[in-house]
């Protein structure tokens, strides 16, 4: 039996040879015309590279003898990089998410924390973004994407903007008399709460294009890959920098918050920053660590960590190449030891959440053939790590275990929940943006550290209702799509990324998608899952083509 079946391997392997050689060759003139269109594209890219990039040289040039280098910097690479972006929007996505997780430390390493600088990854995303949707309505095809969430998206939109009017704007043009006795700051700014709702609208649904992005950017399976891949790359790069960093603060290289006094000794600040990222906090005096990695703050790296825990899992089980499954293993192994030694309690929880989540609801488990090498090589790096660190995981441990009785999060989600609904200012909430972190340079915020108790402190129960809905439809949507593929590669790395969009989508604990990583790759790999059934059909369709041609022969 076994001899039959080598032969007919053997013969299967020699049909495919020969079907792939008598294949019909292209013609020369055809040959001709494909090599000067692509001379004919390569021209104009570099074309495109010299005159964008002479003109952003030349802007920075002169910013350069009239205000300051990093404005000079920023201006004229951000001349360049829109104008780029503009023209060739899918190159521009692709440098949005390799920017991004960088994002922070250029900020505060190369532009001194220069808001310029804290929004220049908007330089690729949105030229591309405004390119995506004029090619949408030039080639009549869709931009909002999937169909499903066309209706909540527009009815919370709505909701949004009536909030922003009749809240933000009453606010605005009919401010709260002043309490009794109090006297006003003449010189204090006054608060700009329409600006404030406007930067909360897109902080909230800003990124929600990002589907359509994806969706028309991946156009075939080695794409796809490439996007996988990358993500890898970038969560080993970005870790083994974080290893470096909280190398460099245990051996003293960087002080990080030794020194400090009082309080100072338990808030993360930028003046303890370390090789990479923002502001950090070391104290080990105190036994407290909260490392920001490549990124601002503490929280944001926390959240990067347990989203690549979803992205090199995907990887690492699901790549057709042993040698790129191997690199998602290496990923997952330095995510967990950022996760241990970050002193983000949230990620030391819920990566190893994540992954075993992921290892039920994608199947993994019983591949046997898979899991247990990968499961065997993470235990033995981890195993090492522990080993060589013991006091620093124990401590970790110890660190989660006291918030954990100190204040439980169903305790803690509970509470929020009804300080927001007690805090309700009418129907439609306190205003877009109100408790929105990032948008206290224009007037105060109230600190609401859940994400629907902060919607409903915003817009009211109604909108949260409505972006409830909306997140909801996206996860239906995003089931569906990945459901629908045969190819097993690929079904499997849609179920990787879907269980990604799900977690996210009901997680209510803190507001990871109100901020940098999650706002962008929930929405992002969202559209990579609904682009998932025309890969796949292409796929089919090719394997159907090969059969027609063996079976031909």
């Amino acid at each position: 039996m076994p001899t039959k079946q080598k032969s007919k391997k053997k013969l299967k392997s020699k049909s495919k040879k020969k079907g792939k050689a008598a294949a019909p060759q292209i013609s020369k003139k055809e040959l001709a015309a494909r090599k000067r269109q692509r001379a004919k594209q390569i021209q104009e890219v570099i074309g495109a590279l010299v005159t964008y990039g002479g003109l952003g040289a030349v802007i920075g040039i002169t910013l350069f003898f009239v205000a300051d280098p990093k404005i000079a910097l920023a201006g004229g690479g951000g001349v360049a990089v829109l104008a780029l972006s503009f023209k060739y929007p899918m190159l521009g996505l692709w440098g949005f998410m390799i920017y991004m997780p960088f994002a922070g430390t250029v900020t505060y390493w190369i532009g001194g924390g220069s808001p310029i600088f804290q929004l220049a990854k908007d330089g690729f995303y949105i030229p591309a973004i405004i390119a995506v949707g004029l090619w949408c309505k030039k080639t009549g095809n869709p931009f909002i994407i999937p169909k499903a969430m066309k209706n909540p998206l527009y009815f919370l939109l709505g909701l949004c903007l009536i909030t922003l009017i009749f809240v933000n704007g009453a606010r605005q043009f009919n401010p709260p008399p002043p309490r009794p006795g109090v006297v006003l700051n003449q010189s204090k700014k006054p608060d700009q709460f329409i600006a404030q709702g406007i930067l909360g609208l897109k902080v909230m649904l800003g990124y929600v294009p990002l589907i359509t992005g994806a969706y028309y950017k991946l156009k075939s399976k080695r794409e796809l890959l490439f996007a996988a891949r990358l993500t890898v790359i970038l969560a080993i790069i970005c870790c083994l920098l974080g290893m470096v960093q909280y190398q460099f603060l245990a051996s003293g290289k960087c002080n990080g918050t030794r020194g400090f006094t009082g309080d100072q000794l338990f808030k993360a600040t930028l003046e303890a920053k370390c090789l990479i990222g923002g502001a950090l906090l070391f104290s080990p005096s105190q036994g407290v660590i909260r490392l920001p990695g490549t990124f601002v703050a503490p929280w944001q790296w926390g959240w990067f960590l347990i989203s690549n825990a979803a992205f090199t899992f995907a990887v690492a089980f699901c790549d057709p190449s042993p040698v790129w499954r191997i690199a998602g293993l290496f990923g997952m192994a330095v995510v967990f030891v950022n996760a241990a030694i970050s002193g983000q309690r949230i990620a030391l929880a819920l990566v190893p959440t994540v992954t075993i989540i992921l290892l039920v609801l994608t199947g993994q488990v019983a591949n046997l053939k898979r899991f247990l090498p990968i499961g065997i090589g993470l235990g033995v790096v981890l195993g090492g790590v522990i080993v060589s660190n013991p006091a620093v995981v124990q401590e970790r441990i110890d660190s989660f275990v006291s918030r954990w009785q100190a204040s439980p999060p169903t305790a803690f989600i509970a509470q929020q929940f009804e300080e927001s609904s007690h805090g309700q200012d009418g129907v439609f909430g306190n205003g877009v943006g109100r408790a929105t972190n990032s948008t206290r340079v224009f007037a105060k915020t109230r600190l609401i550290e859940t994400y629907y108790p902060k919607l409903m402190y915003e817009i009211g129960p109604i909108g949260a209702i409505a972006m409830l809905v909306l997140l909801t439809s996206v996860t239906v949507a995003g089931f569906k799509a990945y459901r629908s593929v045969k190819d097993k590669n690929l079904r499997s790395l849609g179920a990787s990324y879907w269980v990604f969009v799900m977690i996210i989508s009901y997680n209510t604990y803190y507001y990871p998608l109100d901020v940098d990583p999650v706002a962008v790759y929930y929405w992002y790999f969202a559209g990579v899952v609904m682009r998932l059934p025309e890969i796949d059909k292409q796929e089919q369709a090719r394997i159907k083509a090969e059969e027609e041609m063996e079976n031909s022969k």
